[in-house]
């Protein structure tokens, strides 16, 4: 049994590391500097020379902590992810505040340069992440930056979807690329069409992503405070040009099974099989784009479309 069978059968112990990231070259709406906190993912006792490096960005008032089912399972097997939060689309927005975070998220407002911040934390925490990891030997050592890998929820599917190459537009409407070239792959939990936007057609919007990307919805994937549903996610995967696009719908699956939390959604009876599911998938996914698993691959195409 290799060492990479062994964590699919015995997953490696998990542990955790937590900070923040100084940005003095940015500001925050209200003229802070930009602080990025993280959460870093990482197994011990391994035993694995390097491991690819998976980024997590958040949906709209999430933070680091959310999907930690996901992560901790996908750092089981050999991986290390880095959860990011975003200032200005966060928890922050709606804690300490009286009422359900989401009707206080449906009336609260992002400008379009909170949105591009966001879209520039990613490519911000990758460029402190090798200083870092000489720092933390016990993490960073494995870390392998030729195996990067970026993923998110809903909001932070949207920001993987502008680091894959999709077009984002700015305030004057012109379109803009912010692919962060360093990614090889990535999955889109909750895809989102951006068509509230920009009046620009799909086809110029989405056609320039062009690194291998996992399309994830569910059929009750209905935005909490967008009127959208999983319907009008998958515009995202049917406008990419690149030829290696993978669509995984769960049937009954709404839209934050893939948070790990529940929002005002009620009592989930298929919460525990979809997160299995979500995991298995996600898992083939990578160990197919960051390991070069062909077996792995053979896994992904059976259980998507394309």
């Amino acid at each position: 049994m290799s060492i990479e069978e062994k964590a699919l059968a015995e997953p490696y112990k998990v542990l955790l590391k937590r900070g923040e990231f100084v940005d003095e070259t940015r500001r925050n709406d209200d003229g802070s500097v930009r602080v990025v906190p993280y959460k870093i993912y990482y197994p011990v006792e391994h035993g694995l020379e390097r491991m690819p490096v998976i980024f997590w960005s958040h949906g709209f008032g999430g933070n680091r902590d959310g999907a930690s089912f996901l992560s901790r399972a996908l750092a089981g097997r050999g991986y290390i992810l880095v959860h990011l939060t975003h200032p200005g689309t966060d928890s922050s927005l709606w804690e300490g505040q009286e009422g359900h975070p989401w009707d206080i998220l449906q009336k609260t407002k992002v400008s379009r340069t909170t949105t591009i911040n966001r879209l520039l934390d990613v490519p911000f925490v990758l460029d402190q992440l090798p200083a870092w990891a000489e720092e933390n030997p016990e993490a960073g050592d494995a870390m392998d930056f030729a195996a990067l890998g970026m993923s998110g929820h809903s909001f932070g599917a949207m920001t993987t979807q502008a680091m894959a190459g999709m077009k984002f537009p700015h305030a004057d409407g012109t379109l803009h690329s912010y692919r962060e070239p360093r990614f090889k792959a990535g999955i889109l939990y909750s895809p989102v069409p951006i068509a509230h936007l920009t009046d620009a057609p799909p086809e110029e919007v989405y056609a320039a992503i062009d690194m291998p990307l996992l399309h994830m919805s569910g059929t009750e994937d209905d935005s909490p405070l967008e009127e959208f549903g999983y319907k009008d996610r998958i515009i995202v995967h049917k406008y990419s040009q690149h030829p290696q696009q993978y669509l995984h719908v769960l049937e009954g699956g709404d839209h934050m099974i893939y948070a790990g939390s529940r929002g005002k959604l009620g009592h989930n009876p298929l919460r525990e099989q979809h997160e299995a599911e979500i995991v298995r998938v996600a898992g083939d996914f990578w160990d197919a784009y960051l390991k070069g698993d062909e077996a792995a691959l053979g896994r992904l195409e059976a259980a998507t479309s394309f």
